[in-house]
């Protein structure tokens, strides 16, 4: 199958979409059966559309906190390069707690189904630090509550 443009736009919009609705057909219609899906280019992949359904099924984004948006960059035949990020809001809806910068490398079958997925991200820098400076400030604490007073 020689992917259009257009056709991976639809993809990508319908992944989104199935992400915000966490809705089982939808996700499962993005992929085909024996789909390999990985989080991160170093991950072990998830294996099969059931899979990867009770995957997002299983680590659900409040609704409404969640928003996205990819373009295509590449597609060579089958396989296909997109680009874009991912927002996390706080419960209020707008204001931002945290945002990725994701590539997508996707390879499809004959009838518009993804095969094979693999996720490229990296976490906004000053969320990042944010993030760092949280982790080090709770590890402190904790080393100074259980620390004997002398």
């Amino acid at each position: 199958m020689a992917l259009t443009h257009a056709q991976f736009q639809d993809w990508l919009d319908r992944y989104v979409a199935a992400w915000k609705s966490y809705d089982p057909q939808q996700i499962g219609d993005l992929f085909s059966e024996g789909v390999e899906y990985r989080y991160g280019p170093a991950d072990d992949p998830v294996v099969g559309r059931d899979a990867i359904v009770a995957d997002w099924l299983s680590g659900k984004d409040d609704v409404g906190n969640y928003d996205a948006k990819y373009e295509p960059v590449a597609i060579e035949g089958e396989e296909a390069v997109a680009r874009g990020w991912s927002r996390y809001f706080e419960p209020d809806g707008s204001t931002l707690r945290d945002e990725y910068y994701n590539v997508y490398l996707c390879r499809f079958d004959s009838e518009g189904r993804c095969t094979s997925f693999t996720e490229f991200w990296m976490q906004n820098r000053d969320f990042a630090r944010k993030a760092r400076e949280k982790i080090a400030a709770e590890a402190v604490a904790a080393a100074q509550s259980t620390s004997p007073v002398g």
